[in-house]
């Protein structure tokens, strides 16, 4: 594990309670990310994966919307919490860059706000394992804040981390996807909704699917 991922899983770790409770209501208040989620429910055909699943908020979503769905995450904190809040659902502490799953056995990967804390050197390998993991024709859905910069934080919900939050081009992370071969079929970028807790810029959701 790198230090990168080593810092972020440590840092999950210790704000994972009041980070649960601080983003609890964050998908209720945003009608077009839930639409997006809609969309990807309806069009995905067998178990999805969310990978970085955190307290398990938008796994659950999925699976009130009829979703096969599971999740891994880096923080056992976070994976902690998500299994006492949602016991219906699997989840498990798990890296994104080295998924342990059959090679093509998925038929859809959810990356909500979490492809932001892989290094950028290091996202075209981890889209190529995401792409072994899914069938031919399997769906990839990422969510992500739109920008160029780095966010870097010292602390956190009164809790010192080492956690940076890397904002993303869609023009970039599309020609990313298709260089790891994906097809991008839709794509979405919004304002920040009012009453979001979240850092107040434009997100962005891209759908795509494997060749």
């Amino acid at each position: 594990m790198t230090l990168d991922r080593e810092a972020t899983r440590a840092g999950y770790d210790a704000i994972a309670g009041a980070y649960a409770e601080h983003f609890r209501d964050e998908l209720a208040g945003s009608p077009l990310d839930r639409a997006v989620l809609g969309a990807f429910a309806e069009i995905v055909d067998g178990e999805v994966l969310e990978v970085g699943s955190g307290p398990g908020g938008v796994a659950a979503h999925l699976h009130g919307l009829g979703v096969r769905v599971r999740g891994v995450d880096l923080s056992p904190a976070m994976v902690e919490l998500a299994r006492a809040e949602h016991p219906a659902i699997g989840f498990a502490v798990g890296d994104m860059a080295a998924l342990d799953v059959t090679e093509a056995s998925l038929g859809g990967i959810v990356a909500w706000y979490s492809l932001i804390h892989v290094p950028t050197d290091e996202l075209p390998g981890v889209l190529a394992g995401v792409r072994r993991a899914l069938a031919p024709g399997g769906h990839l859905l990422l969510g992500f804040q739109v920008g160029d910069d780095v966010s870097h934080h010292d602390e956190a919900f009164g809790h010192r981390v080492r956690l940076d939050f890397r904002r993303l081009r869609p023009d970039a992370v599309a020609a990313l996807l298709d260089a790891a071969g994906f097809d991008v079929t839709a794509r979405v970028v919004r304002a920040p909704e009012p009453t979001s807790r979240a850092a107040p810029m434009p997100q962005a959701a891209l759908l795509a699917r494997r060749r």
